[in-house]
Formats: structure tokens, sequence, C-alpha cells
């Protein structure tokens, strides 16, 4: 569902949260599949440090806006 939102919002920070979300749940059910190595290289790469260099940038590039 988060996946689904992040393409549909026109706010830029809360699409970059939102997809952040859809890793983190992705993150969830690795754990679930019992596939650990897996969920923590998710939670760390694709919900963590994506999410925070997404954010990093649209607040450097002041979202977009001129």
């Amino acid at each position: 569902m988060s996946g689904f939102l992040a393409v549909l919002l026109d706010n830029l920070m809360a699409a970059v949260i939102s997809a952040g979300l859809a890793s983190l749940f992705a993150a969830v059910s690795y754990v679930l599949l019992a596939a650990p190595d897996v969920a923590m290289a998710e939670a760390a790469i694709g919900s963590g440090l994506a999410t925070l260099i997404f954010l990093y940038t649209i607040r450097k590039t002041n979202g977009g806006k001129e």
C-alpha cells in the first residue's frame, strides 16, 4: 500500500517517507520468512540509508521548487 502511495503523492517528502515505509515492511516480511540477514540488510540500506540520502537531497535542492 505504501508503495502505491509513494507513487501517487505530490509532496516529495511524503513520497520518500512512504517509500521508506514500504522498504521497512519488506524487511519485516523477510524476518517472517526466516531470512534475518536479508531483513537486516533491507532495513539498514533500504529503509535507513536510502531514505536519509533522498531526504538530504530533497532538502538541499529545495524539494524541486525554484
